[in-house]
């Protein structure tokens, strides 16, 4: 049997070349609707690419296939994890959590510092919807009128609010980009969760305090806010108590015990829809269009918020457009894009391309500061030149997965920077879908509020940093690496006895 010959630097790149020509066309042709479809076939594509490419080097079809498969086996507790989120979004949508979070978050309001609170704001929203796209075109659009009439820069305020709802959308367990990043390192969720505070909490910070110091150099004049009107909108539709405040005290008290990913996930989702039976009667009646029967209605209405679309009309649209959920259906389409990710990878993985574009990367990278400021650079690079945030994250942490590994570090390390510096970068690029969504619904382009989106800007940097001081970096003992390696080859023989067996 002929030994497959090692891949050119050149071939390595092909895929990728051809990947990143595809969703560039992609942006073009369907702006920000990239993820219905496009986007997948593009990886779908590129995957195919590299499959011939690997099997002219000399690699068996079989061996591809059985990697393929097992790339996609190590991707499904993320899926499992991805539909709870979907359904625990929808049941503390109906359950009025959410709507409560928003309600007392938007209580701290005050012109004296409003900078600071608009910051606060739109962290808060967007750590209870797990989503800025939601929080910049609700919360934050009115944020901006507000801080307009008050007399501030719009590109100030904009920087804030974006700052604001990228630093809770990133830390929100709810979030897409949150549950993708250990996905594709190999953590779980709340490991990378609370790693990332090592990181996020510093930029935050700092977020803060420049902002409050901006803030103080204002004289803002007394002004009538609509903050009002949301407020009013949401007591009009939900019954705002703070009781509900139990719900996530309870998950986080379920969380802070180590309480594994998917059981703590279903335990959220069953405590919202208890929450609504107990507090929104008038909601679980409306959704199920169920009026006589409360039990039947409580079963249809729970149901419904778990697995598809519910939107809770007000008289306010922006309240109206901030709570809709589409539960686990509206999940579907990031685990499409995560399995045509893990096919993608699965072959260039097989066929060493991964492996000769990460030597040629990570031969310069001599330490920790070295190797995470490289992948900073890919994900900053991928934000660039494939417009997408979810590539950014998916492609390099398939690159530099193994790599991390071997090197020592606990996957946490790699899915922390991945999140540094893809998610919070894509809205900072012009014709990256990120940033042309928030230009295009804050009426601020992008360039305008860049300057002032600290947060953003100091995040990759901040984990550049804290790599380089060595400050709690995660490894492995040699008894883990061990483990590891014979993990690896234990690994690789199944899929010789998959190839041989067929």
């Amino acid at each position: 049997m002929t030994e497959p010959k090692r891949p050119t630097i050149f071939q390595a790149f092909i895929p990728i070349i051809f990947l990143i020509g595809m969703l560039v066309l992609n942006y073009l042709y369907w702006k920000d609707d990239t993820l219905s479809g496009a986007n997948q076939i593009a990886l779908l594509m590129a995957a195919a690419i590299a499959s011939v490419i690997s099997i002219r080097l000399g690699f068996n079809w079989k061996s591809i296939r059985a990697n393929i498969v097992k790339t996609i086996g190590d991707a499904m507790p993320a899926i499992l994890i991805l539909l709870l989120i979907g359904s625990l979004a929808g049941t503390w949508m109906i359950s009025g959590v959410v709507p409560a979070l928003v309600y007392y978050g938007l209580e701290v309001l005050h012109p004296s510092i409003f900078l600071f609170a608009a910051t606060f704001i739109c962290s808060l929203v967007s750590l209870a919807t797990g989503s800025s796209w939601s929080t910049v075109a609700t919360i934050g659009v009115a944020l901006l009128g507000i801080g307009k009439a008050l007399g501030f820069n719009e590109a100030i305020v904009a920087g804030a609010i974006i700052s604001g709802a990228y630093f809770g959308d990133k830390m929100s367990p709810l979030s897409d980009t949150t549950n993708l990043a250990p996905a594709m390192a190999g953590t779980d969720l709340f490991t990378h969760v609370r790693y990332m505070v090592i990181t996020t909490l510093p930029s935050i910070t700092i977020t803060l305090i420049i902002f409050l110091i901006i803030g103080f150099t204002y004289e803002p004049a007394s002004a009538t806010t609509n903050t009002a009107a949301v407020q009013q909108a949401i007591k009009d539709n939900f019954n705002v108590n703070p009781l509900l405040f139990l719900v996530p005290v309870l998950l986080i008290i379920i969380i802070l015990k180590k309480v594994a990913p998917i059981p703590a996930l279903f335990i959220g989702t069953l405590l919202g829809v208890l929450a609504a039976i107990i507090f929104q009667p008038h909601l679980i009646e409306i959704i199920s269009g169920e009026s006589t029967n409360y039990a039947k209605a409580s079963y249809i209405a729970s149901m419904k918020s778990m697995f598809g679309t519910i939107q809770i009309e007000t008289a306010n649209e922006a309240v109206t457009d901030l709570f809709k959920t589409k539960g686990m259906a509206g999940m579907l389409n990031t685990i499409w894009l995560i399995l045509s990710a893990m096919v993608f990878g699965g072959v260039m993985e097989s066929g060493g391309l991964l492996v000769r574009i990460s030597e040629s990367i990570i031969k310069y990278a001599k330490s920790t500061g070295s190797l995470v400021a490289s992948t900073v650079g890919t994900c900053i690079f991928f934000n660039i030149t494939a417009s997408d945030q979810y590539i950014s994250i998916v492609v390099p942490g398939r690159m530099y997965a193994k790599t991390f590994r071997q090197k020592g570090y606990k996957p946490e390390l790699l899915s922390r920077t991945l999140e540094d510096a893809g998610t919070v970068t894509s809205v900072l690029i012009p014709w990256n879908t990120c940033g042309a969504t928030q230009s295009a619904v804050l009426g601020v382009s992008v360039l305008s509020y860049l300057p002032y989106a600290f947060f953003n800007l100091i995040s990759p940097v901040m984990s550049i940093i804290i790599a380089y001081s060595g400050f709690r970096i995660h490894r492995y003992t040699p008894e883990e690496m061990v483990e590891n390696e014979n993990t690896d080859w234990k690994a690789q023989q199944e899929r010789n006895a998959l190839i041989s067996n067929e």
